[in-house]
């Protein structure tokens, strides 16, 4: 994804979407949305250089999940693609946010309205 500086993408993907990541094995469903990058610099210094997002685009936070475990993530939209074809996310933390599931999608919680 190519973006002229400080020109900002728009999200394609929204609260309750299904995805996954292009490049490491896990999946999610989105929870919030940042319309460009805002978590710390230490985080994003972390990230090696030749795969460093810009910041310039949306960034989702997830509850995720691999094979192994389920955590919180934070993902660049560039490095995200929509998984609602392999079923629903097991996270243990989705009843708390979401009410159940309609036509792939997630159904937030109207507890969870900020």
């Amino acid at each position: 994804m190519t973006l002229h500086p400080k020109v900002a993408a728009l999200p394609v993907f929204c609260i309750g979407d299904i995805v996954r990541h292009k490049h490491y094995p896990f999946r999610g469903v989105i929870v919030d949305v940042d319309p460009e990058f805002d978590n710390t610099e230490e985080w994003y210094a972390a990230i090696p250089e030749d795969v460093r997002p810009v910041r310039e685009q949306p960034f989702y936070h997830l509850l995720a999940e691999n094979s192994d475990s389920f955590y919180s993530a934070y993902v660049s939209q560039q490095n995200l693609t929509s998984d609602d074809e392999n079923g629903p996310i097991g996270h243990p933390d989705i009843d708390e946010v979401f009410d159940g599931m309609t036509d792939g999608r997630y159904k937030l919680r109207r507890e969870a309205f900020n």
